[in-house]
């Protein structure tokens, strides 16, 4: 099976860059439906999964608490991007537990490289 990672996102533009970047070197990109929680994320078995702290269909900070308290999906990398003003939401997001926050710009900037680097460390 190829490397995976999960999208957590319902900004369409975001989401093809996702899929199309994460085509491109090699990675499947997979999407959960907001009611699917830990166990489609498990299910799927991301090696990252990445969260957009603006989705409006869905808490995006309670997903995190939940990823990081099951046992079956805890260990999975999550890396969330935001708009850079928005540094409370940014600390929210690190203290439930998301392993790498960024803004939205730099996200889109470096989505190449930084699905290269998840495939990398998980060999």
């Amino acid at each position: 099976m190829a490397a995976s990672v999960v999208a957590l996102v319902d900004d369409l533009f975001f989401l093809v860059k996702i899929r199309e970047t994460a085509k491109a070197v090699g990675v499947a990109a997979r999407t959960i439906g907001a009611g699917g929680g830990p166990s489609a994320v498990a299910e799927a078995d991301p090696l990252a999964i990445l969260l957009d702290l603006n989705a409006r269909s869905f808490d995006a900070l309670a997903w995190i608490r939940a990823l990081k308290a099951d046992p079956a999906t805890s260990s999975i990398r999550i890396v969330a991007f935001v708009s850079h003003v928005q540094e409370r939401l940014i600390a929210d997001a690190r203290v439930a537990g998301c392993d790498a926050v960024m803004a939205r710009s730099v996200f889109a900037q470096k989505l190449p490289e930084l699905l290269q680097t998840i495939v990398t460390e998980s060999k």
